[in-house]
């Protein structure tokens, strides 16, 4: 077994103990339906192994999960990479994470990139294992993964309520064979693959197809009409948004446009899978935070299912990231108060 590992399942089990002998003391009541509040933190064993601490407002050393749920996040996001390098993100290091989300009764959202590393709107690069694949291998590939990772879950009573079938698919999958400006009937095909998959392990689970830039109707009706007409399958439409300090009432408005265009459109519901702004804006990240997710709620039927900040614990530059919301002494700053609203 690896360093990585055992360090992280002694920490877990360690912090698993520690929440178990504090948890009702949360004072946030739990919330597992409605609207979803959440974050992905699928950096947080790593961190911790790197010697990160997070406390609250008061200096109070705590558990990050534990923390963000007593600011109003009923939610956990968590990425899935098929063999990464260093084994951060892989199957044991998301359940590790999973089972303490489970421990806080946290609702979870899967999302498989289906790659060794990030997948998003610049690259989709296939696994190491899978390059040599044909087209139907790719797609057994897809699905054996997908059944692996889920069945995992599904052995610990783990049941998560959303699974991303990719991760910012804006252009499709597994390039080049599976890219939808080249093959959108492929792309499709992949989708399907997954989607199947997770319907065999849990077939109540919403199965989300997850596009970066929320604000761009263009690119949405573009490549969930190339879907449709190939046969695509999705339950949720999924959508990214990293506004900048001076365009985030506009790119608000107009995610709020496509939000509803995508349900007038498809009839599909629609999840705001990932968010963020620069840390050290915090007063104007909050009301970008409150004015979002005032807009979410606003659609009609609830038929916007929540919000989910990215990596919002990170923080000190961590991975070069600056777009989280703790401050560099590892507390949450003033934006995720918009979670409490």
């Amino acid at each position: 077994m690896r360093k990585k590992t055992i360090f992280s399942v002694l920490l877990g089990f360690i912090i698993f103990v520690l929440m178990l002998s504090c948890k009702t003391q949360n004072p946030v009541e739990e919330n597992l339906t409605g609207f979803a509040k959440g974050a992905d933190v699928s950096w947080l064993t790593e961190m911790e192994s790197a010697g990160k601490k997070f406390y609250n407002s008061k200096g109070e050393q705590k558990e990050c999960m534990d923390l963000l749920k007593s600011l109003g996040m009923n939610s956990i996001r968590l990425r899935v990479w098929v063999n990464p390098a260093d084994g951060w993100c892989d199957k044991e290091d998301m359940m590790i994470k999973a089972r303490r989300a489970k421990a806080l009764k946290m609702r979870l959202m899967i999302d498989f990139h289906y790659s060794d590393v990030w997948a998003d709107p610049g690259k989709q690069f296939k696994p190491a294992a899978w390059t040599s694949y044909s087209f139907e291998q790719l797609k057994e590939a897809v699905a054996d993964h997908t059944v692996d990772v889920l069945q995992a879950l599904k052995n610990e009573n783990i049941t998560p309520e959303w699974v991303q079938v990719g991760n910012e698919t804006g252009n499709g999958m597994l390039w080049e064979i599976g890219k939808a400006s080249v093959n959108m009937k492929n792309y499709a095909e992949l989708n399907n693959a997954g989607y199947d998959a997770v319907k065999s392990i849990f077939p109540d689970a919403k199965v989300i197809v997850h596009i970066q830039e929320g604000q761009k109707n263009s690119l949405f009706r573009w490549i969930f009409d190339g879907l449709k007409n190939n046969g695509g399958k999705w339950d949720v439409i999924g959508m990214s948004l990293y506004p900048t300090k001076a365009n985030w009432q506009q790119q608000n408005a107009d995610l709020l446009n496509n939000v509803k265009d995508m349900i007038s459109r498809y009839g599909k519901e629609v999840m705001i899978c990932e968010v963020g702004m620069p840390w050290d804006q915090d007063i104007t990240s909050k009301a970008f935070l409150s004015d979002l997710i005032k807009k979410a709620k606003s659609v009609e039927n609830e038929k916007c299912l929540g919000v989910f900040y990215w990596e919002p614990q990170s923080y000190s530059q961590w991975k070069g990231y600056t777009l989280g919301a703790f401050d560099n002494s590892g507390k949450p700053t003033v934006a995720l108060d918009s979670f409490m609203e």
